[in-house]
């Protein structure tokens, strides 16, 4: 048998008992293709709504835990079971695929039909369809029950992996399975972020176990640090979709190497250097393992540079010249950059190279200078660094920014490895950041527009058809707009009730957990990493100008913010404990709340439940930027500076957008210009806006004024900046050709 024949099955010993009507259950709490099925989440809570709640919505907790009995009883009740088949259908459609493909890759054995209907990649590409992509990243964000990620690069990785599912493009996935999480949070009374871990239980998740020879628990090593490191794997279903998630904690491996891969991003620079060995060449390995050979690669991020250098080593070890094999590797890999700020952009020394992983590069071959040399960058002045990015660049053909601006950003700073080329001739070209449609709008927002728009909405960037969304009446989003509000402030006080007994030690708390809010003013949403260059304190340069706005009795506002700090980013730490201070402050009537330990769960309520979503980062340093459009996807009009996707997503009625200040201003200039422009854009144009109500005797109170740049930011969101509009453009402009070995 092969390796992929030998692994643990979703209907392994884990499943619980299930009545014979409901066995499929499992199957689907087990594929995460639940998370965005309409009908599944409403069967699963129906199961037992207030387990439901606690196991924080996780189908596969939810079902080792509840009672037989409980399960008996729905197994009698046809609506639940009405339901429960619907859930199925919805299933099949979201894994069917209509020709056979390798078990392990895109699609699974037992979904196969051959009457299934085409998908989107098999329609157009069907020359392509079994040669699948693999799509390495460092972290995946997929469940709050999965905690492998940190913010935006996870979600954004996890949204390209369902939208790819749902088009049928044949990908795989790779990224490190981290049993600690990243870190759970909680803020002392000064206010200061304290770091815990989040460890994951598997037994309470959809992975499954991979085996290999003789069912052993791995299935490749590297060698480093003079010790041979086992790696194993887990997979993820996602729909047509595998994730596999490497992992070292087993017991052939050297207690120092175990803990590689047990948390996102920890350690110094000798750590990092090994957990980006093992995702970048221990994920070509295993793939190699499983059968899987790959048509084209996808790095998202530098953070996966090592799983081109080792391609080129496997080359150069059968007999391919140093040149020949770097020309191949660049043939079929695309390179997605994430970010212009140099703290994002992975550096390590010739010698850390050699002493941690320099025997995995060089124990068949002896081209040590070769390899390195792909990490050199011009424009550094020490020549025994290696730049991850750098690396990246020299051995994709293909390489993206994820906006317009980003791209041009990208060009400039990179213009060095092209000597001869002014920046911009360079080679980076951009794919706009796009969010998945059926996982961030709101069922409300979505069955709104059942109603008004024509069928297929939720499938197509068509913009005529999205144009619809003007004809949705004022009162009947205005209804869904207040529901989602009410549900938010619920979210908070679960929130701090469940937070206050084991983490809080006085009830001042409380109030900046956001339980003294009212679903009645403006409600500005404000939830990122705690980076200094994301200005979450901006607003509070003008303490007297907020608290004329946050108290003022006829048109008041209130402000919630979320997010973590890197645990080792002490500057970040510092700007939310500012932040943080206000929210205890009795001046401002706890119209500002926090909302600690921001995961995927809370980041619904926030971009559904807000009236406006904020953002500020200084210009040009946000390369993309995710949030508003998922705030957007739900009718909340967003105000922000001109950078990432805001730049070429702001229509002039869908938002409001901060002027760039001038091109000479200090860093102090550019931070009181943008002050100044944000205050002057509440106080005139956005809190006007949103109290300019109908008159004394109306028949409801929806503010049609307000409700125009809603629809708009709807319209615009879902025609321009979905995942799916996304994958379409990486398969059509950069997978494809890859294929395809275009020039």
């Amino acid at each position: 048998m092969s390796p992929r024949e030998r692994t643990t099955t979703a209907e392994d010993a884990r499943c619980p008992r299930l009545p014979d009507r409901l066995g499929g259950l499992w199957t689907l709490a087990n594929d995460l293709s639940w998370t965005w099925n309409p009908e599944a989440p409403t069967l699963f809570r129906a199961i037992d709504p207030p387990l439901w709640r606690r196991t924080r919505h996780n189908p596969v907790a939810l079902l080792r835990t509840v009672g037989a009995e409980r399960l008996r009883s729905v197994a009698e009740d046809p609506v639940f079971l009405r339901r429960y088949d619907a859930a199925l259908d919805v299933r099949r459609d979201a894994v069917a695929v209509g020709h056979a493909r390798e078990p392990g890759t895109a699609g699974h054995a037992d979904d196969v039909g051959a009457d299934a209907t085409p998908t989107w990649f098999d329609e157009r590409y069907p020359a392509f369809r079994d040669l699948p992509v693999a799509y390495f990243c460092a972290e995946f964000a997929l469940h709050e029950s999965i905690p492998i990620y940190s913010g935006g690069l996870g979600v954004l990785a996890g949204d390209h992996l369902k939208a790819a599912s749902e088009l049928g493009v044949p990908l795989v996935g790779v990224g490190l399975m981290y049993a600690h999480g990243y870190f759970d949070q909680t803020l002392g009374s000064d206010g200061w972020q304290d770091d815990a871990d989040d460890p994951l239980d598997p037994d309470l998740t959809p992975l499954e176990r991979l085996r290999g020879v003789d069912g052993v628990p791995w299935l490749a090593s590297i060698r480093g640090g003079g010790r041979r490191i086992h790696i194993g794997a887990w997979r993820l279903r996602v729909g047509r979709v595998s994730l596999y998630l490497l992992d070292t904690d087993l017991e052939e491996n050297d207690p120092a190497d175990r803990g590689l891969s047990h948390q996102l991003y920890a350690g110094g620079a000798d750590h990092r250097l090994r957990q980006e060995a093992i995702l970048g060449v221990g994920g070509v390995r295993v793939l190699a393992a499983l059968g899987i050979e790959p048509g084209a690669w996808h790095a998202n991020e530098g953070h996966a540079a090592f799983m081109m250098v080792e391609r080129v080593r496997r080359l150069m070890r059968d007999g391919r010249s140093f040149a020949d094999a770097v020309s191949r590797v660049r043939a079929s890999t695309v390179f997605t950059t994430h970010t212009p700020v140099s703290a994002g952009h992975d550096v390590f020394s010739h010698a850390q190279m050699r002493e941690w992983i320099g025997e995995t590069f060089w124990e068949e071959i002896p081209h040590r200078e070769e390899l390195l040399g792909l990490g050199r960058h011009p424009d550094d002045e020490a020549q025994d660094r290696f730049h991850m990015t750098a690396a990246a660049i020299r051995l994709s053909r293909r390489v993206n920014g994820v906006s317009a601006r980003h791209g041009r950003v990208s060009r400039n700073i990179w213009r060095g490895l092209w000597e001869d080329r002014a920046a911009g001739e360079v080679p980076i070209r951009h794919v706009t950041n796009g969010v998945h449609l059926a996982t961030w709008m709101s069922d409300d927002i979505a069955g709104l527009l059942d109603e008004w728009l024509p069928a297929g909405w939720r499938c197509t960037d068509d913009e005529a058809m999205w144009g619809a969304v003007r004809d949705v009446p004022a009162p009947a989003l205005w209804r869904v707009r207040r529901r989602l509000k009410l549900r938010l402030l619920d979210l908070m006080r679960d929130e701090a009730r469940r937070r206050w007994p084991g983490h809080w030690t006085e009830s001042a708390h409380l109030a900046g957990a956001g339980t003294l809010m009212s679903p009645e003013p403006l409600t500005i949403g404000f939830a990122r990493r705690f980076a200094t260059y994301k200005r979450a304190d901006l607003i509070f340069r003008d303490r007297e100008r907020l608290l004329a706005l946050l108290s003022d009795p006829a048109r008041p506002v209130q402000l919630i913010f979320a997010g973590k700090a890197h645990p080792r980013d002490d500057d970040g730490k510092r700007v939310l404990q500012r932040v943080y201070e206000h929210t205890r402050d009795p001046e401002f009537e706890g119209r500002i709340a926090f909302l600690e330990n921001y995961g995927l769960h809370a980041a619904h309520g926030l971009v559904e439940g807000v009236d406006l979503w904020l953002n500020l980062p200084r210009v040009p340093l946000e390369a993309s930027g995710t949030s508003g459009m998922k705030a957007a996807l739900n009718g909340v009009p967003q105000l922000a500076t001109a950078d990432g996707w805001w730049e070429e997503g702001f229509e002039g009625d869908n938002g409001w957008i901060i002027p760039l200040a001038p091109a000479t201003a200090s860093e102090e200039e550019v931070d009181e210009h943008d002050a100044e422009h944000l205050f002057r854009l509440l106080e005139e144009d956005v809190i006007p806006l949103y109290y300019d109500r109908p008159g004394a005797g109306a028949a409801d109170d929806a503010p049609a004024s307000w409700l125009a740049p809603a629809r708009r930011a709807i319209e615009v969101a879902g025609a321009r900046f979905t995942a799916g509009r996304m994958v379409r453009d990486y398969a059509r402009d950069y997978y494809v050709p890859s294929l395809r070995g275009d020039d």
